[in-house]
């Protein structure tokens, strides 16, 4: 039984930190810009989709591959940010709405040029850990550790230097932090421009774990979503715990029933933290 609850919390921890590189982005631009992301997805399938085609296609290093789809999905981000949503800072409906027609255009164009039949791509790490009879793939090892080195750089990005800083004063109050001499727009810019390296980050790690398709990006939009919600929106402290607990969630209701029923008590737990915290586990009231 050991074992088994050991193999459980193994796969939720690894679950769990793609799940929180996810939220972060979109929870980082949320507390920011106040702009629910929609197309946050759409950036996932971005980083996936570089991978498809210097990884798998030309063979270029996977590594080197994660690097260009990371600031490929970062440099559209900023573009999107600053031709289509800088104008919606603020006003969460209106936003949400360009960011839907966002994702609904990046998905078009996705099947236009790659076409909508699901590729992959050769897994670049092959083989297994067996730890104690804990057994974890060897690429989800890799993908668990560069999750955890990133996370342990935005953090330190966030809390020690001069741009982080900026987020966070913008974040608090953009019209007291433009009187100290930060410049909001640059820094809505940088803060978009980080939310989808994250995203675009998540996608070029799953590329080889999961098929490639133009919407791909749907399902992990849905589940950082469901972490947003239940760690509260904006705070980024509550998407990482947020996105550990969906994951240990999922990987157990997953391992005694079924992937379908952990789908629903994920939603469950939403209802649940909706009705009776509003703001999520670490929200802040508006």
């Amino acid at each position: 039984m050991l074992q088994l609850l050991s193999q459980v919390a193994a796969n939720g921890l690894m679950t769990g930190l793609v799940y929180i590189l996810m939220a972060l982005g979109f929870t980082l631009i949320f507390g920011i810009m106040r702009v629910v992301n929609f197309a946050h997805g759409e950036l996932y399938m971005i980083g996936a989709f570089v991978i498809l085609m210097l990884f798998g296609t030309f063979e270029i290093n996977y590594y080197v591959a994660v690097v260009a789809g990371v600031f490929i999905a970062a440099l559209i981000g900023v573009v999107l940010e600053r031709t289509l949503l800088r104008r919606f800072v603020g006003k969460e409906l209106n936003g949400m709405i360009m960011a839907l027609a966002i994702s609904i255009t990046l998905q078009a164009l996705a099947a236009i040029f790659f076409g909508p039949q699901e590729q992959s791509v050769a897994r670049p790490v092959s083989g297994i850990f067996n730890i104690g009879g804990v057994i974890v793939p060897r690429d989800r090892i890799v993908v668990g550790g560069i999750a955890l080195l990133v996370l342990a750089v935005f953090y330190i990005f966030l809390r020690y230097t001069r741009y982080g800083l900026g987020m966070r004063a913008v974040a608090q109050d953009a019209d007291a932090a433009a009187l100290q001499g930060i410049r909001p727009g640059f820094i809505y810019a940088l803060a978009f421009g980080v939310g989808s390296l994250l995203a675009g980050l998540a996608g070029a790690l799953m590329a080889p774990v999961y098929t490639i398709f133009p919407y791909m990006g749907s399902v992990p939009m849905m589940k950082a979503f469901i972490v947003v919600i239940l760690g509260g929106l904006g705070s980024l402290p509550g998407a990482v715990i947020g996105g550990l607990l969906l994951g240990m969630v999922e990987s157990t209701v997953a391992s005694f029933y079924s992937s379908t029923i952990a789908t629903m008590v994920a939603f469950g737990l939403v209802i649940l933290i909706l009705l009776f915290r509003p703001n999520g586990l670490m929200g802040r009231s508006q």
